[in-house]
Formats: C-alpha cells, sequence, structure tokens
C-alpha cells in the first residue's frame, strides 16, 4: 500500500508548481486526473511536462463552456484534492476560489498554488521564477562580482512552492482523517519564497551578507585544482577545516596566510586526487559535475533517485525518482503521462464522498502531533520549524555541545523557530532510557545524522518501534543511505557541485558558482516535512508508524527536477553565465534609474506591448514575429532594451508595462521588501521580539488554512529551556528529573 492510496486529486494546474506537487500525491499512490486546456498544458513541450505529470491521467476540456464546466462540476465532486494555480482574479473568474468550492464540497481539500501572492499589486502576474525571487530580494542574496542582482538557473523557489504545498495538502488530509472536515489551504510563491530566502533581521537592517561566488569562507568555498578542475570544501566548522589541512598536508603551516597556501597546494595537483583525500579524512567535500551527469551519478543511481519511463512516443525518458522513502508505504514513478480513458473519468466522477462531519475543526492540521527533533544545521533542524508552522508540538532535543549552528545568530533563529527546548545527553543509558520513554508518547522522531549515529544511540527505528509500533522515524542524511558515499558527512554546498547546481549557474565553460542561499538545506526541509506528513495520514489508515529516509542528494534532485528530464532529441536544459542576468533579451534583469526591473516577455504580443510602452516602434520592424523572443540576453535587443531603460525612472517603467500588459516587477533588496506594502497585505512578514528588547522582522509562515496564516508562536528556544514543562507533559516524574539533573543527563545552557 501506497501512502496516499485511495485519494482522487483533481489538477486544473500548469507549468510546474502546480503539477510537481499533485505528481507527489500521484507517486505515492493518489489516482491524479489532470484537466488542460483543449490546447495543453503551457509547459507540454517542456521536457519536465513528462515528469511533473506522470502517474497522470489527462483530460481537456474548457471549464467556461457550459458542457466542460458541468463535467468539471461531477469531477470536483468525486475529488478529495484540488489543485489550483491561478492567480486571485482568474480563479474568481472561473468561479474556483476556495470559499466557493469548499462551500459546496465540505470534505475537499482546495489546495490553491497562486503564483504570487492572493491580493495586491503583483499577485496576478504569471508565475516566472526570475520576476518572484527578483521582487523577494532574493535575487540580491546571491553573490555576483558586480553589483547587481542574480538571475537563478535553478528554479530553486518553484520546487520549494511545490514541496510545501504537497506538504500542506497532506496535512490538510491528515486532519480531515480525524475530523471528516475538508479545507481551504494555500501555499503561494510568496511562502515558498518566505521558506527559502527571508531570514530573520532587525528591522531596517541592510542585505544579508551575500559573500563570493566562490563561496563565503576560507573553509567553504569553491577552489580551482591543478587540471582545470572545480572542487568545493565543505568544511563549515572548525574540526572540520583543521582535518582539511591535514589532509593536504598544510596543518602546522603560516596560519596568516592560510588562504593562498590552500589555493597553492590544491592547484600543485588534480582535482580528484584531493576529493579522495578529503574524504578519507572525512571531510565535507565534493567535485564540481555537470548537471547532464547527475542522474548518472552513483549517488544518484544507488539511492534510487533515477527513472526511466518508456511511451509517450518520446522513446525512453529518464528522469527524476521519487524522492523520499517511505519504507511502510513506497511510493513509485510508474508511467508517463497519458490520455484518460471513458472508464477512468466516469470513475472518477461517480466516486462517493463521505459525509462531512460535524467534528471540531483544528486550529492548524498538524495539531496533537508530537515530534522529538533531533535535527541540528540547517536541513533537520528547519524541518521540524515547518512542522511546528503547520501545528506540531515540536522539541528540539539538543546534546550538550547543543547545536553547533547556535552561533549562526539570526539564521539559528529562523531555522528553530516554533519549537521548544529540551537538553538531553543520549549517550549514558539513563539518557538513552528517558529518549526510548518519550519515544512512547510521541509521533514522530526526527535527526540529520550520519548513517549509522541513530543505532550506536540505540534510538533507531527499530529501537524505538519496540516501545511504540506507531513512531514515525524520520532521517535526513546528506548522500542517501546507500553506495560508496553514504557515511560521508556532508553539507549544501557539497551537494551544490555534486548535482550540477553550480556548474549551471556558471554556465558552459565558465567558473561555477556557489549559491549564496544554502538551497538544497531548505528543499531537504520542505521534502522532509512533506514526507513525515505523508506518513501520519498513511499512520491513519493503517494504524503503524514506519521508518522514513530523506536526503540533501533528494532535494538537489527536487530543485532540479524538470531539468534533469532528458530523451532522445530533448532541449538541453539552460545554462547560466558570468553574473548571469537572464536566459534572452526580453527575460532577463535590466537596470532603471533607481532600480532594477525584471521583464519577463514570453511571448510576441507582449513584445509588441513593450515596444509600444517604450515608444520604440522600429524594433518590432528589425524583430518582426516571434524573432524577438528569441534573441540573446547579450545581443542587440538587449542593449537597445538596456539603452532605452537605463535613464527611465523604474516606476514609470513599470507602470508603462503594466499598462501594456507586460510582465514586469521591481527587482527589490531584501531591506526593501521591510518596506513594501504587497508583503505585509499578504501576511509574507511578521514581527518578533528578542531577548534584548529589539525588533526583529521575518517570515510569518509557509502555508495559509481556512483564511487563517500559519505563524510561529514562539522564536527559537535556547539550550534545554522548556525541559522541565516537557517532561512533566511527556509523564516523567519529578523524583526520576531529580536524578537525571543531578547525573547531567538532562541540563539547561
Amino acid at each position: 500500500m501506497s501512502a496516499f492510496q485511495g485519494v482522487r486529486v483533481l489538477d486544473l494546474s500548469q507549468g510546474q508548481v502546480g503539477p510537481m506537487s499533485a505528481m507527489l500525491f500521484g507517486d505515492y499512490g493518489a489516482t491524479v486526473l489532470k484537466i488542460e486546456p483543449l490546447g495543453g498544458d503551457r509547459a507540454k513541450d517542456r521536457p519536465g511536462y513528462l515528469a511533473w505529470n506522470r502517474n497522470k491521467a489527462i483530460l481537456a476540456l474548457d471549464p467556461m463552456d457550459a458542457d466542460g464546466r458541468a463535467r468539471l462540476e461531477r469531477l470536483i465532486a468525486g475529488a478529495d484534492v484540488l489543485v489550483v494555480d491561478h492567480g486571485p482574479t482568474a480563479l474568481a473568474a472561473l468561479g474556483l476560489t476556495g470559499e466557493a468550492v469548499t462551500a459546496q464540497h465540505p470534505r475537499l481539500i482546495h489546495l490553491w498554488t497562486p503564483p504570487f501572492g492572493t491580493a495586491g499589486a503583483w499577485s496576478d502576474l504569471p508565475a516566472h521564477h526570475a520576476m518572484l525571487t527578483g521582487l523577494c530580494g532574493a535575487a540580491w542574496r546571491q553573490a555576483s562580482y558586480a553589483d547587481q542582482p542574480t538571475w537563478h538557473v535553478t528554479p530553486i523557489v518553484h520546487g520549494v512552492q511545490a514541496l510545501l504545498a504537497a506538504t500542506a495538502g497532506a496535512a490538510a488530509l491528515y486532519e480531515r482523517e480525524q475530523t471528516g472536515r475538508g479545507q481551504t489551504v494555500v501555499v503561494s510563491g510568496l511562502h515558498a519564497m518566505a521558506e527559502v530566502a527571508c531570514q530573520i533581521t532587525a528591522v531596517g537592517e541592510p542585505s544579508y551578507y551575500r559573500g563570493s561566488p566562490t563561496g563565503g569562507s576560507l573553509g567553504y568555498r569553491l577552489y580551482r585544482c591543478g587540471d582545470g578542475q572545480w572542487l568545493f570544501l565543505g568544511a563549515l566548522f572548525s574540526h572540520f577545516f583543521y582535518r582539511a589541512l591535514s589532509a593536504v598536508g598544510l596543518l602546522g603551516g603560516d596560519m596568516y596566510d592560510m588562504g593562498g597556501s590552500l589555493e597553492a597546494k590544491l592547484m600543485s595537483g588534480p582535482r580528484d586526487h584531493w576529493v579522495e583525500r578529503l574524504q578519507a579524512a572525512e571531510v565535507p567535500a565534493g567535485p564540481v559535475r555537470r548537471r547532464d551527469a547527475w542522474l548518472g551519478s552513483e549517488i544518484a543511481s544507488a539511492n534510487a533517485l533515477v527513472a526511466t519511463l518508456e511511451g509517450g512516443g518520446c522513446g525512453a525518458v529518464r528522469m527524476p525518482g521519487v524522492l523520499a522513502k517511505l519504507r511502510g508505504t513506497p511510493g513509485a514513478a510508474a508511467r508517463l503521462p497519458r490520455p484518460a480513458t471513458k472508464a477512468e473519468v466516469e470513475a472518477f466522477a461517480l466516486a462517493e464522498s463521505a459525509p462531512a462531519s460535524r467534528a471540531e475543526r483544528k486550529p492548524k492540521p498538524l495539531a496533537g502531533v508530537r515530534v522529538l527533533d533531533l535535527g541540528t544545521v540547517i536541513a533537520g533542524a528547519y524541518a521540524g520549524s515547518i512542522l511546528a508552522n503547520f501545528g506540531a508540538d515540536v522539541v528540539k532535543v539538543e546534546s550538550p555541545d547543543g547545536d553547533p549552528f547556535r552561533g549562526m545568530g539570526g539564521g539559528f533563529m529562523n531555522y528553530n523557530r516554533g519549537k521548544r527546548g529540551l537538553g538531553l545527553d543520549l549517550k549514558p543509558p539513563a539518557g538513552r532510557a528517558l529518549f526510548h520513554d518519550l519515544a512512547q508518547g510521541a509521533d514522530v522522531v526526527l535527526d540529520n545524522y550520519r548513517l549509522g549515529v541513530r543505532e550506536r544511540l540505540g534510538i533507531d527505528h527499530a529501537a524505538l518501534a519496540k516501545v511504540n509500533p506507531r513512531i514515525i522515524s524520520c532521517s535526513a542524511i546528506t548522500y542517501g543511505s546507500q553506495g560508496s558515499l553514504a557515511r560521508q558527512p556532508g553539507f549544501d554546498g557539497a551537494l551544490q557541485a555534486w548535482s550540477g547546481q553550480m556548474a549551471a549557474q556558471g554556465g558552459e565553460g565558465g567558473e561555477p558558482v556557489f549559491h549564496s542561499i544554502p538551497i538544497n538545506d531548505v528543499a531537504t526541509a520542505a521534502l522532509t516535512a512533506f514526507a513525515i506528513a505523508a506518513a501520519l495520514y498513511a499512520r491513519e489508515r493503517t494504524g503503524e508508524g514506519q521508518d522514513v529516509e530523506t536526503s540533501l542528494a533528494a532535494a538537489a534532485t527536487a530543485l532540479q527536477f524538470g531539468d534533469l528530464v532528458t530523451f532522445e532529441g530533448s532541449e538541453p536544459a539552460p545554462q547560466g553565465a558570468r553574473d548571469c542576468v537572464g536566459f534572452a533579451a526580453l527575460e532577463r534583469y535590466y537596470r532603471c534609474r533607481g532600480g532594477w526591473i525584471t521583464l519577463a516577455c514570453t511571448g510576441a504580443e507582449q513584445f509588441e506591448g513593450l515596444a509600444e510602452a517604450l515608444g520604440r516602434a522600429e524594433w518590432l520592424r528589425r524583430w518582426p514575429g516571434d524573432s524577438a523572443l528569441a534573441e540573446p540576453p547579450d545581443g542587440p535587443l538587449a542593449r537597445a532594451v538596456a539603452e532605452a531603460l537605463a535613464e527611465m525612472a523604474r516606476d514609470d517603467v513599470l507602470q508603462r508595462l503594466a499598462a501594456a500588459s507586460v510582465p514586469a516587477a521591481p527587482v527589490l533588496r531584501p531591506e526593501e521588501t521591510h518596506r513594501c506594502e504587497f508583503f505585509w497585505d499578504n501576511g509574507y512578514f511578521q514581527l518578533y521580539g528578542d531577548s534584548w528588547g529589539g525588533q526583529l522582522v521575518g517570515s510569518k509562515g509557509f502555508a495559509t488554512f481556512n483564511g487563517e496564516a500559519a505563524s510561529f508562536d514562539r522564536l527559537n528556544p535556547g539550550l534545554g529551556e522548556h525541559g522541565v514543562e516537557v517532561l512533566v507533559e511527556y509523564g516523567i516524574g519529578r523524583d526520576r528529573m531529580l536524578e537525571l539533573a543531578k547525573a547531567g543527563v538532562i541540563f539547561r545552557g
């Protein structure tokens, strides 16, 4: 049995985000019927379409036609989940708002993934990754050699939005199993941006530190080796760095010129030699590989992150495999999208839903779920915060040394919001026994330990299942649990290198680029939260817990999901460049007077609107029809547009383009977003008080449930801050607590 077996998903979305979120349900057993316009999905010619819509049956109909609308209404009545991705104006015009649909179908989960927000000036913009990252400040977070925003080649935020949407939808299904009630769920592009790039800062604080395109520190950066190839050294913490120096023969050298010495040393030998030396010393590191080699790597193949499907007139199609391992209710990439049969459509429309319950609704869908969170740094820790944002009671369990990320200020705050803290030493038998007792009253145990640590501590799934058969154990492992690298330590940057993300950002023949945002960490957090929500839903139906595995390797695959799809004759995925500003003359960042904008023309009619708005009719004669769309980002048309915009005020340009229906948005610095009403109107930000009496600003949350924005009721916990109250709630007696405290097994920092 798969986690969502028996669930019916009606997918009315197009492009990547909505289809990929529906695909995640289909991968784990749901029946997914996709409704497409008569002309097909707007992404139908992209290789990624075949992956985002696998395991689905496709039905074309026009919802504005009377017959088409009647058929659609019958299908909605048979669905458990309805996925829509329109902007707010288009959704209202279709009569498919959450309020309208759930009023008719009280058990339905209405899952809305709008490209931007739900209200305000930019909410009806079409889905476009660069417009979103530009508007929300992420383009200025990426390091560049020049003082300019950077176009992200990997569609990071779209991948995370799909993962968060599936997580929120699974959480809503979990609640429905307990209350009988459906609900409206919104996971917008802004919610995904909040998860990916919004940091905790002081109000009005300048832009987040961007670092360098090669990395932010001596031990955590790219290095060129003697054969011209690159590696990424991921020695994030001091013990790894000293181990790295020893591995390359520099320990004891001149620490004042260690940067130059390390660069020179690595230039003295080939890349693979140094990677082998570093890995032998268990130092996080990875070679910079091309993206097209990722699915053929041992990491991907050993961990079933690659699938090959036949059919659809494309021959053999290689694509990413199932992303999370739910060992009790596994998933599968079974088939390519295909037309729905008449029988499938009729069966979907005739499905009977149970009557809606009058049981009391939960304040948030995961309310009542207890999570023991052993996660540290970013990937594991942040997954716990997402679960807390969706209502779970998350207890951060830390060793006497504490989370090594505690010294990272706003970063640690951001990735650990919403939790309570328990200090517990798991190494002595008394600590292990206490953890087993806590597991009896918990629903989930979450960690991102290296492979084998859980077993060594005696808290692996088999051990915990003996005391609680309903426990869900989830481990987020760097490289996955299989293959020669399974026991190696690793961080986000190493997976950026291995998976081809750095090479793709730098472009063909260019230097690789380190992503300043920890893209695989934040994606792993979202993927892990989804896997746990899916396992919780499965447990409601099977009564059994299970062991779950996610990885940074799987997250790196998720972020490049569509770009990794290949078949004979398929178009190659886009490549970046040094300080990349876009993919084409009409899709790139441009400087105006007073700031930058994203121009996102994808059709000839939009180019006509651009020429008219800027008073450049001669452009239409020089680049007639669709020819302008093929112009490169550094060619004659790009130079003409750049020259025209350079002396125009940014706000004036945006007003003209909006009046001409040309997709465009400002490229804001992070601190500019604090002053922009659009973000506050959409519930993007939340104010927090810090322990020193100041005021901080950060993201509010990652979804909206029934019109209520998910938010955090606290910042990060202090080390062991809530130990007594947590232990009391888990039924641990006073005398035992005193004994454990005297022995140092439980503590407060």
